[in-house]
């Protein structure tokens, strides 16, 4: 039985055009995920839309999946005196109001005052003013915060989004977009001047054994160690097939052991590269 290291991100909520920044995509990750050769259609999530100026809420991000894992999209952050929206993470609530609930991360952040509205939940932790911090992880062998969320309007100047791609929140402006590719939530903008940020898109990653399988598809691919990771930024398709099948790993042909097989259709075996198309 094979494994393989899968993490998928949902897109970040966007923030609300005033007050609530935008929750940050759910995030879920299995370091031990059967799979074989197939394909497997891969959905990554979008971005989700920022709150118009005068109060208007974000919307929320869009749902990632692979195979039978599905990260939820981040909650919209509230607008105006409204509630954040539950999501992956929750949105940040609007002014005096309360943060959505997150199904896969932090909640949202409640807004006690007047002075800021509530922060977007991040993957490791709720939003406060501050968007809540993502969860860091290295399946690409470098270490890389994912899922953060979006910082909160305050009443002047600015709140930091969470780590792993959390927007600004800002009183005087737009809020900033959360990070495409990291999922995360959009910061609160200004009610009567700005819009809030766009949520960040999500991204899915697959890393398995080198030496079991090939693979095509994916936006991005690289090694770490023993392993080869494939990285989607859009959605498509992965398909593994099995090296098993190549020469290199040949147990026998047509029922003679490898050691007797001198030729493959009339090839000598030394010269052959692929069998079936698989290396």
């Amino acid at each position: 039985m094979s494994t393989a290291k899968v993490l998928v991100v949902a897109g970040g909520g966007g923030g609300g055009g005033g007050w609530g920044g935008g929750g940050a995509g759910g995030y879920q990750y299995n370091s031990a995920f059967t799979v074989t050769a197939q394909a497997y259609t891969v959905t990554v999530g979008a971005r989700g839309q920022r709150g118009d100026s005068s109060n208007g809420a974000g919307g929320n991000g869009g749902n990632s999946v692979f195979s039978t894992i599905t990260a939820n999209g981040g909650g919209g952050g509230g607008g105006g005196a409204n509630n954040g929206s539950g999501g992956g993470c929750g949105g940040g609530g609007g002014l005096f109001a309360d943060g959505g609930s997150g199904s896969q991360g932090g909640n949202g952040g409640d807004s006690d005052d007047s002075s800021r509205g509530g922060g977007g939940g991040g993957a490791s932790s709720a939003g406060n003013g501050t968007g809540g911090n993502g969860t860091s992880n290295s399946i690409t062998g470098t270490a890389t915060y994912y899922a953060g969320g979006g910082g909160g309007t305050p009443s002047s100047g600015t709140l930091a989004g969470g780590l792993g791609g959390g927007g600004t929140g800002r009183g005087d402006g737009s809020g900033g977009d959360g990070t495409n590719g990291l999922g995360g939530g959009g910061g609160g903008g200004d009610s009567s001047s700005g819009y809030g940020g766009y949520g960040g898109s999500g991204v899915v990653i697959v890393a398995y054994t080198t030496t079991e399988f090939n693979h095509t598809g994916g936006n991005d691919t690289g090694t770490n160690g023993s392993e080869t990771w494939v990285k989607f930024t859009s959605s498509g398709t992965l398909t593994l097939t099995d090296s098993a099948s190549g020469p290199a790993n040949l147990k026998s042909w047509n029922g003679l052991a490898k050691a007797s097989v001198k030729t493959i259709n009339g090839v000598a075996i030394a010269s052959v590269k692929s069998i079936n198309g698989v290396e």
